[in-house]
């Protein structure tokens, strides 16, 4: 579909991998909404673009991946790829700042930075949209279960702990946040993944995420505690 108004990203999307696969493309364009359902009924699809490779019809940009073998995110499926990039780039943010603040990628304020990073960036997407957050928190945090309020109140608390490791002040504040979200979180996971045997999503990167509930998810309650004894030793 290339209409005034509207080009279909899909269309270019399948356009370029053609392209790269070494294919020369016959691009016809559906440029009004009469000739995109007229299409539509004439090859009985529900959507468009849709590719013919030597006459036959592929279908859309998921199934044209498939027919080169590549992989296709299917619908409601779960990823921890959206856990790794955010440490990624946690660990990253903590490095440069490392190396403007003390001229070495590695410092001893590196690990506390990616700490508070992590926590910030995780409180963000959290808050984003805090009441599907809270819900999807209530599935599993032994706390949120008994106060409500908590599911909540919890996306701030991580979000000022990090900042405030991030400035490296007000310790007395941000240790015993980081050390009771941690602990209730870690405990909370463990009994519903390891004791109860649930197969839950976890509200750690947000309401609207699928990463499954298991060992990421207790990997970062774990870290928090861990980050807030480290602390506690540093003083």
């Amino acid at each position: 579909m290339v209409m005034p108004a509207h080009t279909c990203p899909y269309g270019l999307k399948a356009l370029d991998l053609l392209r790269r696969k070494g294919f020369a493309v016959d691009d016809r364009h559906l440029t009004t909404r009469e000739e995109t359902d007229a299409f539509k009924a004439a090859q009985a699809v529900r959507t468009t673009p849709q590719v013919f490779i030597d006459g036959v019809r592929i279908g859309g940009f998921d199934d044209l991946r498939r027919h080169f073998g590549m992989s296709v995110a299917e619908p409601g499926s779960t990823s921890y790829r959206p856990v790794a990039a955010l440490f990624a780039m946690a660990a990253l943010l903590a490095i440069a700042a490392s190396h403007a603040a003390f001229g070495s990628p590695f410092s001893a304020l590196a690990l506390q930075w990616f700490g508070g990073f992590s926590m910030a960036i995780l409180a963000l997407l959290k808050l984003q949209d805090i009441g599907k957050f809270s819900t999807m928190f209530l599935n599993y945090d032994l706390l949120a279960e008994r106060w409500v309020p908590y599911g909540i109140l919890y996306p701030f608390a991580e979000g000022l702990a990090g900042v405030l490791m991030v400035a490296d002040a007000l310790d007395w504040l941000s240790i015993p946040i980081a050390l009771f979200i941690g602990t209730v979180g870690a405990v909370s996971v463990f009994k519903a993944v390891y004791l109860d045997g649930r197969d839950l999503k976890c509200a750690c990167v947000g309401g609207s995420s699928n990463v499954p509930l298991g060992f990421v998810s207790l990997t970062e309650n774990l870290g928090m505690i861990a980050m807030a004894i480290w602390m506690l030793a540093r003083m």
